[in-house]
């Protein structure tokens, strides 16, 4: 699954230069997370890295965008193809 951030997004910036594959950026009132960018930091890191940073612990999975180990290894393949 891809990542969210959700309305208890302080706006404190520590979450968007975590992120390896450029998925966070800040959004018209909070940041906000490409789902087409997002991995979970499969390739990068054993977990996401913009959660283990997050204050407020408003970085849960997006249950609208399920994916498994496999596809997020594919869309790291992707990304880092580019």
């Amino acid at each position: 699954m891809a990542l969210m951030i959700t309305d208890e997004c302080i706006n404190c910036d520590v979450c968007e230069p975590e992120c390896p594959n450029g998925a966070i950026s800040p959004g018209e009132e909070i940041y906000v997370i490409d789902p087409e960018l997002c991995t979970e930091c499969v390739g990068h890191y054993d977990e996401p890295q913009c959660q283990q940073v997050c204050p407020v612990d408003c970085i849960p999975l997006d249950p609208e965008r399920r994916e498994n180990r496999d596809q997020l290894m594919e869309k790291y393949r992707r990304i880092t193809a580019a």
